[in-house]
């Protein structure tokens, strides 16, 4: 389908991700290691490292590897520390770029982010210079056809903010970071299965960009989600598909 789609950029995005799927482990292990050392390693009392290790089920990692990450960074076995760094900028357009890394060297992280920003059309903004155009949310999105009734009821029963149906049929359950699992649960107790569940920072408006500038915004964020220490790209740029 030509045009400005949710649903299209949000394939698109997870196509992405299973080309490079041996970044993949590269970028769970560092997220189950800082939610690990910032919130413990037992999963029953930290909703942060449940979702890493989820994430990590997910790519097929060994629960073995798994365990040997969270001792890693609780201190039962010696390990690097990354710290989160999150950079802002703008790319084609004046579309708004969130960059989140983890990274055990800061002045590297930022020089890389930095060089391919300005390499590629963007530019890097100063803290909070974009942030403010996002919201920090759960996000359980539904493919097109999706019975639309029955995923409002369960979801606002079990506590979701909002729940949007795009204009290409995908239906959107918003919640609040805290209740993402309980909603995500529920739905999937009523059978109804997501195709993209996550906490995420989600765009509160879209900039549409087609042709050339669609390209050149692409090929931005491919080059910054390429970076070693980077873990997340978010932003706010409906990229229409080539007809």
């Amino acid at each position: 389908m030509a045009g400005h789609s949710k649903w299209a950029n949000i394939q698109h995005r997870k196509g992405r991700q299973d080309e490079k799927r041996g970044k993949i482990w590269t970028r769970v292990i560092r997220e189950i290691m800082v939610a690990a050392r910032t919130g413990g390693g037992d999963l029953t009392a930290n909703p942060r490292l449940r979702l890493a290790v989820d994430k990590a089920k997910a790519a097929n990692m060994p629960a073995d590897t798994i365990k040997r990450n969270i001792d890693k960074a609780t201190g039962n076995l010696e390990g690097v520390q990354y710290e989160e760094i999150r950079y802002e900028g703008y790319g084609i357009g004046g579309a708004a770029i969130i960059v989140d890394t983890m990274t055990d060297n800061r002045v590297r992280t930022v020089a890389e982010v930095r060089h391919v920003f300005s390499k590629y059309g963007g530019n890097m903004g100063t803290e909070g210079s974009v942030a403010f155009q996002f919201k920090h949310c759960g996000q359980i999105l539904f493919a097109p056809g999706t019975d639309e009734d029955k995923v409002m009821e369960v979801a606002l029963e079990a506590g979701a903010e909002d729940v949007v149906t795009d204009d290409d049929g995908a239906i959107e359950v918003i919640t609040a970071p805290g209740d993402f699992e309980a909603v995500k649960n529920a739905l999937e107790a009523a059978g109804l299965k997501a195709e993209l569940a996550e906490v995420t920072m989600r765009a509160e408006n879209t900039i549409e960009l087609g042709g050339e500038d669609g390209a050149r915004m692409q090929k931005l964020l491919d080059m910054i989600e390429d970076l070693d220490d980077v873990q997340e790209v978010y932003h706010n740029a409906s990229i229409a598909e080539a007809s």
